[in-house]
């Protein structure tokens, strides 16, 4: 991976690679979840504390098989033990539902998949009949062997009696001089056992993870994957191949997304509600019938129904707007409240402000809510009408349908239905010119 970062540790879909696989497996409810780590053991577990797994150290980097060796003798031999790996993360649980389906007492199951590019992975081996006799790590392999397309995905299910029988006898005479998980199956055959195959739904979900390209693959197949929900449910996507989700995302009917949006945390959509191309969401809930345009940033925020944002606006956290609020292009707010009805179209800055229903704040109006120190509130009543260019110094309070003259700074609250201003009175001075530059010498 070129990097100081443990190869399970790189990030997939907002969460480590790790966590993936670490997902599909509680999903299947297990007794417990054993991690064996080595290289970089430290990092991992202080960046995944909150795993429900049990770590096991492997000091010596001896193997796949030597690996599986060091969490053996914490499983009871009547329990069924299934094998995954940390930088595989697209396994579905389906598939490994399915695999410890296959297993049982005697016969242990494994994954396999056919690949046009085999290259790099163990080589499924069968006799005449069909059956699986052994599986040959490519260093291993013979030129025949090597162009076989079934390859071994690694996953396997098998009874932990049986599991530890085949595991002490492995040896490692191989041009790795390691202790191959992969010849378990070589000594289950010579126990008479017979080996149970699943294949894989597609080469993505047996795919690991060894470089940063190959992680960006991943990465969109994973994408790939949420897409297909999305469109199952409904949702019309401009283009499939241009959405990030990065944590959970729930939609109501006929929502539009275009492209290049990203989705962070947790976002819910309403009903009939578009979504602009490039726009970021992040921990959000937008009403339903709401027209969210281009490059808008929203984060940590509740948008109401019918509300009309963008574009390039600026939503941040604790923001709460009411049904069809409007905010137009560069307008930023923060941890501010806006009624119903309520307009902020242009160039203009909300912060820490209570905006009642039917207000109109006109474009370049600034709420001065930091004094330095100290962050002050702003509140602005029912119906109220602030004009352009509009300072409001807080704490500061605009009484219900206030008008404010355009250019004024207002530093003390407004009355109800007046107008109020501040302005230097308009002086002209007649006769003045320009200066001009002077000549050099």
């Amino acid at each position: 991976m070129k990097s100081d970062l443990p190869k399970v540790l790189h990030i997939l879909g907002a969460k480590a690679l790790l966590a993936h696989v670490i997902d599909a497996a509680q999903a299947l409810s297990p007794e417990k979840i054993f991690v064996v780590v080595g290289h970089g053991s430290d990092k991992v577990k202080s960046a995944m504390t909150e795993l429900p797994v049990e770590w096991v150290e492997q000091s010596q980097q001896l193997g796949t098989g030597h690996a599986v060796m060091q969490a053996m003798p914490n499983i009871p031999d009547h329990h069924t033990v299934l094998i995954l790996y940390g930088d595989v993360p697209l396994i579905r649980t389906s598939t490994l539902s399915t695999l410890v389906g296959q297993s049982s007492e005697e016969h242990p199951a494994l994954i396999t998949c056919e690949l046009d590019k085999p290259a790099g992975y163990g080589r499924i081996i069968r006799d005449a009949s069909g059956n699986v006799c052994e599986i040959v790590e490519e260093k291993d392999a013979t030129e025949e062997q090597r162009a076989i397309r079934e390859i071994n995905a690694g996953f396997i299910a098998a009874q932990a009696k049986s599991l530890k029988g085949w595991l002490s006898a492995l040896e490692n005479k191989n041009a790795k001089g390691e202790y191959y998980l992969t010849d378990v199956i070589a000594k289950a055959v010579r126990a008479k056992s017979t080996i149970h195959t699943v294949r894989a739904e597609d080469e993505y979900e047996i795919l690991g993870v060894n470089t940063k390209q190959q992680l960006a693959t991943l990465e969109r197949q994973f994408q790939r994957r949420i897409a297909e929900c999305l469109m199952a449910d409904g949702v019309s996507l401009r283009d499939p191949s241009r959405i990030d989700v990065r944590g959970q995302i729930t939609v109501g009917r006929d929502v539009v997304i275009d492209v290049n949006a990203v989705f962070e945390g947790v976002v819910v959509i309403g009903d009939r509600t578009s979504i602009g191309p490039n726009v970021v969401l992040r921990d959000v809930e937008i009403g339903r019938d709401a027209n969210i345009k281009a490059n808008c940033v929203i984060e940590e925020a509740k948008i109401g129904h019918g509300c009309e944002i963008g574009p390039f606006a600026r939503i941040r956290p604790a923001t709460v707007l009411a049904e069809k609020v409007h905010i137009g292009n560069f307008v930023e707010v923060k941890k501010s409240e806006i009624g119903t009805g309520s307009k902020v179209n242009h160039l203009s800055y909300i912060g820490d402000t209570s905006v009642g229903a039917k207000v109109n704040i006109g474009a370049g109006t600034i709420t001065c809510n930091y004094d330095g120190a100290n962050k002050h509130k702003t509140i602005i009543r029912d119906n109220a009408f602030i004009g352009s260019d509009t300072q409001l110094i807080a704490p500061v309070e605009i009484g219900e349908g206030a008008t404010i003259g355009a250019g004024s700074t207002i530093t003390h609250s407004a009355p109800e239905n007046e107008l109020t201003l501040s302005r230097v009175r308009q002086t002209t001075v007649k006769g003045w010119k320009r200066p001009t530059k002077k000549k050099s010498d």
